[in-house]
């Protein structure tokens, strides 16, 4: 199962929700609290660190979902990976601090599919190979 915590009162000056989210190699750390919609990432705007609108409209997916667009902050610090495999990491964290904040939102990002870990990683290089697929050119004679 996987492991989400919800960070008390105590520890955070605002109520916040937390959440691990993962993409190939790329690990984000998901902070939702109650807000405008303003999302940052590892200290910079959403917009300034992403540099691609698909990536942008990647991460505000699970909102869309749950029509819960523009109510809440992001702060997401992300390492490891691209640009790609981060923006579906925070996707994913976020998908899952909404479930830590409202448990009714689970069943309508898990038929979106964000609450599922895109297993796919990069395939191995083989030995005697170039790369992982690639060959090397087959002559007949």
């Amino acid at each position: 199962m996987a492991t989400t915590r919800r960070v008390t009162e105590s520890t955070a000056p605002a109520k916040r929700w937390y959440a691990t989210g993962r993409r190939k190699e790329a690990t984000a750390r998901v902070y939702l609290s109650a807000g405008t919609g303003k999302v940052t990432l590892n200290g910079r705007e959403m917009a300034e660190y992403l540099r691609r609108p698909t990536l942008e409209m990647l991460l505000n997916e699970p909102f869309e979902v749950v029509e819960r667009t523009g109510q809440f902050d992001v702060q997401a610090t992300v390492s490891g990976g691209g640009l790609s495999g981060q923006a579906g990491a925070v996707r994913h964290g976020i998908a899952r601090a909404l479930t830590v904040y409202q448990l009714d939102l689970r069943g309508a990002l898990k038929r979106a599919g964000f609450l599922t870990r895109d297993p796919r990683a990069k395939e191995r290089k083989k030995y005697g190979r170039a790369s992982a697929r690639a060959r090397f050119q087959f002559s007949k004679r």
